[in-house]
């Protein structure tokens, strides 16, 4: 065999064994994840459930979703039983988010994501610890993460008047981005103007 019939034949190898790759990730994609996130979901309502109080006052907690095609974030309102602790509200709304919206609108969070931490600072600011879920199965652009961040700020401020502000961690870290677009480096102060106006 000679030197070009081995290079050749190593190409084609490597190409074969990338396309088992790629088929096997494309399989695991198509049949095995719709239903892991079906099963995120439920564990996400269930931490939920599990934070609320028995004796916790219920109450209407206003949320917000992203409606990108509009550039504007939509509330949706969701009776909730608030836990005792503020850090745990925090945890109950960014788990409520994680759910999904129940009228349609864009995704905030991975189901997967879970809240690692939750520490309110005497000055406002709530340092909200993620796991690197979050960062998984994100549709990437400047204003997917930009409306998904203010989601959630927008949602743990209007609530829980004790936060001002939110400083985003993920696995205990601050990262520069979120995935390449919007800056994690500074805490967030919520944006009325991101609100779509019922007018």
């Amino acid at each position: 065999m000679t030197g070009r019939a081995k290079v050749f034949m190593l190409i084609l190898l490597v190409g074969v064994a990338a396309g088992g790759i790629y088929l096997r990730s494309l399989f695991k994609h198509v049949y095995v994840q719709p239903a892991t996130r079906a099963e995120d979901a439920a564990g996400a309502q269930l931490k939920q459930i599990a934070l609320q109080a028995n004796n916790g006052t219920t109450q209407l907690a206003t949320l917000f979703f992203p409606a990108v095609d509009e550039g504007k974030i939509m509330p949706e309102t969701r009776s909730v039983t608030w836990a005792q602790s503020d850090a745990d509200r925090v945890r109950q709304i960014v788990l409520a988010l994680a759910e999904g919206s129940h009228q349609g609108y864009g995704r905030v969070l991975p189901a997967s994501t879970s809240v690692r931490a939750v520490f309110i600072a005497s000055d406002g600011t709530a340092f909200l610890d993620l796991s690197s879920d979050m960062l998984s199965d994100f549709e990437p652009g400047i204003q997917t993460e930009t409306l998904a961040i203010y989601s959630i700020v927008n949602s743990i401020t209007i609530n829980i008047p004790s936060v001002k502000r939110v400083q985003f961690l993920i696995q205990g870290q601050q990262v520069d981005t979120l995935d390449g677009h919007a800056d994690l480096t500074a805490a967030f102060v919520p944006d009325p103007g991101k609100v779509k106006s019922n007018q």
